[in-house]
């Protein structure tokens, strides 16, 4: 599995000891704090059960937002070189809810007595021209894996969002982009989210391998 981070930047609402110095709104550069850390949860989730993890903690989303999908491109496809065995990629990101009044909305489950920052799974089709021929492959993994989380840990995980941008996903069938929380979450909410998703990427990983 390769963990990269497209907006690497984005950050979460400051709360209790998880305060940082924004370096643009509602962005960090500092790794603590941003979707690099959720990044290095999940990394830790895979690995200890027992699957091959590279965790790309890069940023790629500054000092230009602009551009970071191309650039993170370049990056997965000359880490895919280095490590041809990597079978799916995981691009973590955190979502924003604002409404023209300025209102922000957090996503919330509470499972086993916490709060966790709600998940989505992005998914690309290519329609908006890109070429993304087996898109359909990785919708599948996507399903079945939010069929397990939701059945597991109902409420954590939002409806697939399915999109006409390719999002980097025809790399390997098994690409997925994933919101975890949005801008008004906590990053102790993110945390709990992505140990719960990830002990369930972990089984569908390991099944879709075995199959």
């Amino acid at each position: 599995v390769l963990i990269v981070h497209t907006h690497g930047s984005e950050s979460y609402f400051p709360d209790g000891k998880d305060t940082y110095t924004p370096t643009d709104v509602e962005r960090t550069e500092d790794k603590r704090y941003n979707v690099i850390r959720v990044g290095d949860v999940l990394e830790t989730v895979l690995k200890k059960a027992g699957i091959s993890v590279v965790h790309d903690r890069n940023i790629y989303d500054s000092p230009s937002y602009n551009g970071s999908y191309t650039r993170t491109l370049a990056a997965i496809t000359e880490q895919m070189r280095k490590t041809p065995s990597i079978k799916a990629v995981i691009d973590i990101h955190r979502d924003a809810m604002t409404t023209k009044e300025g209102v922000k909305y957090r996503t919330i489950a509470e499972i086993d007595g916490k709060n966790a920052a709600q998940i989505m799974i992005v998914m690309g089709t290519g329609e908006s021209g890109l070429p993304h021929p087996n898109w359909a492959e990785n919708l599948k993994l996507a399903l079945r894996l939010q069929n397990r989380v939701q059945g597991k840990y109902p409420g954590l995980m939002r409806p697939v969002s399915l999109r006409k941008e390719r999002f980097n996903m025809h790399v390997t069938t098994g690409s997925m982009l994933i919101e975890v929380g949005t801008s008004a979450n906590t990053l102790q909410e993110a945390l709990h989210a992505i140990r719960l998703f990830g002990g369930e990427l972990a089984e569908i990983l390991k099944s879709a391998k075995s199959q």
